[in-house]
């Protein structure tokens, strides 16, 4: 694999250590600004609404760029964003520098995905899309419990300076590893389309029903994830000191699904997507039924984040599949969904556990959304295998059975 897909995959790391480790920083951070929680918790609503702007109308505003010039740039604004949060003299400032870091996340990963794929052969590109988004998997394994250490033994600033210092790094990375070539050059550097000209991608229904899928397949896993540290110390029994520990096993498991679900969607894309979708639903089923057994637990634990990111690398790789004339602009709008799958998720499993359902019933509420995922998933591929067997047909060419869901498909 190109050496520049660890520059972009360093990138990931930063964007998703800011995305995360707020978290665990949120006390520090409320106590020193004087909020109360629920005003803390709106650098997290706050980045999460920042991303889905910069995923759909930054990366419309910068797609006529070169895409290595926007990803440098992207980065840019991704440092000035963090500096700002460390400097932040006010609550309101430190907000703004979260949203402005946000700009950066939800541009970078549509624009990044993009760049990843141009790089590799055509029977590698969800592979390379994984690696991308393996840094991301690495901020939840590693950089968030050390970044949240650092910051609570050298205060909350501590830690957005050291992601500043990342960012540095990864821009530096990307300047020199990222090549110049094919797959980082927009079409548009030879001749400009315009954006109405872009826009006609999402005329297509495979794009819409892949950001579909998106929504529901991302929100169960998130929407059980969400409340994740009421249902292991209220129903599995574990003390609330080991969450850190066990979410560390979660991050793992997303690791591990990154890696193999983009090397099993390389090689059939939407029966991996289908599967991967459907294991995570009856993951989050069993979940349920064995929460109360903390060995049981852990095991579901790690299962559900190996099956939730595998689907990773397949959707944002069938999204772009199907937009070929904008790829830039559908695989932004499917990381917004991406976000917009993590709001729904938590919303709802917010509202089955207001309404007295237990601490397991994000589980359910998850299940089913993810459910959902799969029966738009089966449709859309039924609908895309019969589109290629009438393409095949008007052609006059004998239609046969094919595994190459990779292909673009019009």
């Amino acid at each position: 694999m190109p050496i520049g897909l660890i520059a972009l995959a360093l990138g990931g790391f930063g964007i998703g250590l800011t995305e995360f480790v707020i978290a665990g920083l949120l006390p520090e951070v409320a106590a020193d600004f004087r909020v109360n929680e629920a005003a803390a918790g709106w650098l997290i609503s706050g980045y999460a609404l920042g991303v889905v702007v910069g995923a759909l109308f930054l990366t419309a505003a910068i797609n006529r760029l070169p895409r290595k010039a926007a990803l440098l740039g992207l980065m840019v604004l991704f440092i000035v964003g963090n500096t700002a949060s460390a400097l932040a003299p006010t609550y309101a400032f430190m907000l703004s520098g979260r949203v402005l870091a946000a700009l950066a996340h939800g541009a970078f990963f549509g624009i990044g995905s993009v760049v990843a794929a141009g790089m590799v052969a055509p029977d590698k590109k969800a592979r390379a899309i994984a690696i991308m988004f393996t840094g991301l998997t690495a901020a939840n394994v590693l950089g968030v419990p050390f970044g949240t250490l650092l910051g609570q033994a050298l205060g909350w600033r501590s830690t957005f300076w050291a992601i500043a210092v990342i960012g540095v790094v990864a821009t530096i990375g990307v300047a020199v590893l990222v090549p110049s070539g094919t797959g980082v050059r927009a079409p548009s550097d030879d001749a400009a389309p315009s954006l109405r000209s872009e826009l006609r991608a999402f005329r297509s229904g495979q794009v819409w029903l892949s950001i579909v899928v998106t929504i529901l397949g991302f929100g169960g896993m998130f929407g059980a994830f969400t409340y994740m540290a009421f249902t292991l110390t209220e129903v599995s029994g574990f003390a609330s000191g080991a969450v850190p520990w066990l979410l560390i096993l979660f991050g793992v498991g997303l690791f591990a699904g990154n890696a193999l679900g983009g090397r099993f969607a390389d090689r059939a894309l939407d029966l991996t997507l289908t599967v991967v979708l459907a294991g995570l639903a009856v993951i989050l089923a069993v979940f349920a039924l064995v929460a109360g057994n903390p060995v049981a637990a852990v095991i579901a634990l790690v299962l559900m984040g190996a099956f939730g990111f595998a689907t990773v690398p397949g959707l944002q790789m069938r999204v772009m599949n199907y937009a070929p004339d904008a790829p830039t602009l559908a695989s932004g709008a499917n990381i917004a969904a991406f976000n917009v799958g993590n709001a729904l998720g938590a919303w709802i499993g917010g509202v089955t556990i207001t309404a007295g359902l237990g601490y397991t019933s994000p589980l359910w509420a998850g299940a089913a959304i993810t459910l959902g995922a799969v029966v738009v998933m089966v449709f859309a591929g039924l609908a895309a295998r019969r589109s290629r067997t009438d393409a095949l047909d008007a052609a006059g060419v004998p239609s046969k059975e094919s595994s190459t869901e990779t292909l673009p498909i019009g």
